[in-house]
């Protein structure tokens, strides 16, 4: 299928562990530093990064998470983010600038150094982001900005370094941007239609095409306190 040709130049690459952060909330491995070399890819994403709660993060459909270095600037200029901060504030595992939730499909593949990825969904920010940035409404911005980044599920394990291209390959969706469907999901804004095609669309994550299916069938209520207020 045709389609751009889209790349960019990994800019950073930033894995980390599970760590006790705050007081009488559960562990988190939402910070990400800066690692030098060839990393390892596996079915599970970066072999040195680790996710802390497993239902929201990690899995073979959200095993790496990539952020455009672009809305920093955006942040900045809002009041959200301290001029000069540098990537991985929001806990991204890939930095590059050029691509964007606006100009990426959902089920797209892309060469990453030696391994394969395709996007699987886009990022549903939690209470974890709001404390981490130290700006409590941080998650609601991320969704209301549409700037969120996206997920990769990995199609076949490599290695992959700073420095290096990712490339789109394929594209088998070019009707559905990252950005278009993670407003959808998130917003629960969508016709019932729509919605009826990604509860269908394989390349989309398991648990937003379960969303979708939902959407379709007219259900567009969703408890999101336990998400987004660390109820849990």
């Amino acid at each position: 299928m045709n389609h751009p040709d889209l790349s960019a130049t990994i800019d950073g690459i930033f894995i980390g562990a599970v760590k006790d952060r705050w007081k009488n909330k559960p562990p988190s491995a939402i910070q990400k530093d800066r690692v030098n070399g060839r990393q390892a890819i596996t079915s599970l994403g970066f072999s040195g990064d680790a996710q802390a709660d497993m239902t929201v993060h990690g899995g073979e459909d959200k095993a790496i998470h990539h952020y455009a270095f672009d809305h920093y600037s955006a942040w900045q200029a809002e009041g959200l983010m301290a001029h000069g901060t540098m990537p991985a504030a929001f806990g991204e595992n890939i930095s590059t600038a050029g691509l964007t939730e606006e100009n990426l499909c959902i089920g797209d593949i892309l060469l990453l150094g030696t391994a394969v990825v395709q996007i699987s969904q886009g990022r549903q920010p939690c209470w974890k982001l709001g404390l981490h940035t130290g700006r409590k409404e941080m998650p609601y911005q991320f969704q209301k900005t549409g700037r969120t980044g996206w997920y990769y599920r990995v199609l076949e394990p490599g290695d992959v370094g700073a420095g290096d291209r990712i490339i789109l390959a394929e594209r088998p969706n070019p009707d559905w941007s990252v950005l278009a469907v993670t407003r959808a999901r998130l917003t629960r804004r969508i016709l019932p239609e729509d919605a009826e095609v990604l509860s269908q669309m394989e390349e989309l994550a398991a648990g937003w095409r379960r969303a979708f299916s939902r959407m379709a069938e007219g259900v567009a209520t969703e408890d999101t306190s336990a998400r987004l207020g660390g109820t849990g």
